[in-house]
């Protein structure tokens, strides 16, 4: 279990990063929308591929939603260029080389951590910025339907 540094009820940490295109972006330019902000190890990876593909397949609901998906893992922009390319992914992925946002929000821990990578952990943060829900067990081909139906259960 990863020892998550955020709170339920409380503001998300603010991140600014590149993202798989190298553009700038703050989580706080997503106020006004629901962010699902999902950490995974390692891009181009089995599970890695699977999740991201799952959420893709899944776009066009968390849109319906008013949701924002953002994949973040340790890997750098070039290589998230090549898996957003590879898995032909239509949302952004955030590129955390440093480790910052992992570690910001407790998905950089554990064996994971041992080896650079972040743990799969989700957190979802409602259209004011608040985290109102965190997954720290995560199955890659379920999870995006689990993610919507929390949505959905909050009234988000």
């Amino acid at each position: 279990m990863a020892s998550l540094n955020i709170t339920i009820g409380k503001p998300a940490p603010d991140l600014e990063a590149v993202d798989d295109r190298g553009e700038r972006m703050r989580l706080k330019d997503f106020r006004g929308k629901n962010v699902v902000l999902y950490f995974y190890p390692k891009d181009n990876t089995p599970g890695c591929t699977i999740e991201a593909r799952s959420f893709n397949a899944f776009l066009n609901e968390f849109e319906k939603r008013n949701t924002v998906v953002l994949g973040v893992s340790t890997d750098d922009v070039d290589s998230h260029e090549r898996f957003r390319n590879n898995c032909g992914l239509e949302f952004r992925l955030i590129a955390d080389p440093d480790k910052e946002i992992s570690q910001a929000y407790g998905a950089l821990s554990g064996f994971m951590s041992w080896l650079g990578m972040a743990q799969r952990v989700t957190v979802l943060i409602d259209k004011k910025g608040i985290v109102r829900h965190v997954w720290d067990q995560v199955s890659p081909r379920r999870h995006p339907e689990e993610v919507l139906e929390t949505i959905d259960e909050l009234g988000l």
